[in-house]
Formats: C-alpha cells, structure tokens, sequence
C-alpha cells in the first residue's frame, strides 16, 4: 500500500511532463516498483526491527517491528518482540496498547495476558490488571504463578486482604515447595495449621 502510494507521484510527474517512455523506461518503472515493495517487505521490516533492537534503538525497532504487523505480518511472530523493545523503552501503555487488538481476537492467550496484567500494576491500572488476573484465574485455576500474582496485586494494591489471603492459600495448595512460599505464609491472615 505504501509502496503504491510511494509510486503515485512518480506516475504522476510522468503523466503531467507527457513524455512517450519506451520498453525500457516502462521496465526501469517497474523494476523500481518492485524494489520499494520489497524494502517494504514483512522479512525486510522485521529484520531490520531486530536489528535497530540489537543496538538499543528501541524506538526504531518498534516502528519497524509495527510496521511489520501492519503490513500482514503474523502477530503471534512479531507481537512477542515489538513488547520486548516497547517494555525495554519503558513504553508500557504502548505495549499495552499494541497487545490489546490480539487479546481481543485471542481471550485465551494466557501467556500475553499475564504480561499485559502486569504492565497494567506496573503503570497504577490495577483495576485492569486485577480483571486479567481474574480471568487468568479462572482459564488457569491450577497455575500457581498466577495465583500468586494475584494475591501480590490484591495484597500490596489493592488492600483487598481476604481476596488476597485466598489467592495466597490457593498459591500455597498448589506448590508448597514454590519460591514465594514465605512471603505468602506471612501475608495470609492467619497461619495455616
């Protein structure tokens, strides 16, 4: 699309100077038609997102790696980089705002929508990562890092004790031997026997 209107001027110029172009001049027009359409290519704008990504031009990366997306690129590829650069730039409600389209499309991505969840604490949403957290909860009822994420968001955020001492017992059921077994025994309100 950018590529045709890229080449909209040049038809236009030629159009208006009214020259007669020769075989030649018509196979240069197209050669040169091609040649945009392919630096605007999906492997192209990738490539060269991960490239801006790998010296830490995180803003370069996420135009390339958008870019990508918008041009049919397959999200469930690219959508787990252009994150990365948009969380390593700092630009949270971007990541969010970029995840948003696929989650809508595809509820039960469990994966992006803990991320999502977290970027939401992260930025003071905590309603809208408490709602992702719910509804991880319910697709994962058996996940105990998102048990216990939730219990942290309801605990530290949110000051809902009894949601969060729940979350924390279910966290607990679920890997007594986990990471974070301490700090949930010491958050519940009172001691399991």
């Amino acid at each position: 699309m950018r590529a045709l209107a890229a080449a909209v001027p040049i038809c236009i110029g030629i159009a208006m100077t009214g020259c007669v172009h020769t075989d030649a001049q018509a196979d240069k027009l197209r050669e040169d038609l091609v040649t945009m359409k392919a630096e605007h290519s999906i492997d192209k704008l990738v490539a060269r997102g991960r490239g801006f990504a790998s010296v830490g031009d995180q803003t370069r990366a996420e135009q390339y790696l958008a870019a990508a997306i918008e041009v049919g690129g397959d999200p469930a590829v690219i959508l787990p980089e252009l994150l990365r650069v948009c969380i390593a730039a700092n630009r949270y409600r971007v990541a969010i705002a970029y995840a948003a389209p696929w989650l809508g499309r595809h509820p039960t991505d469990g994966r992006l929508r803990f991320v999502v969840a977290a970027l939401r604490s992260t930025i003071g949403d905590f309603a809208g990562a408490r709602a992702d957290l719910e509804q991880l909860v319910s697709q994962s009822p058996d996940d105990p890092h998102v048990r216990f994420a939730f219990a942290k968001l309801l605990h530290d955020q949110l000051s809902d004790r009894a949601a969060a001492d729940e979350q924390f017992r279910a966290y607990l059921k679920l890997d007594p031997g986990g990471p974070h077994v301490e700090e949930a025994q010491s958050a519940l309100l009172q001691a399991v026997p």
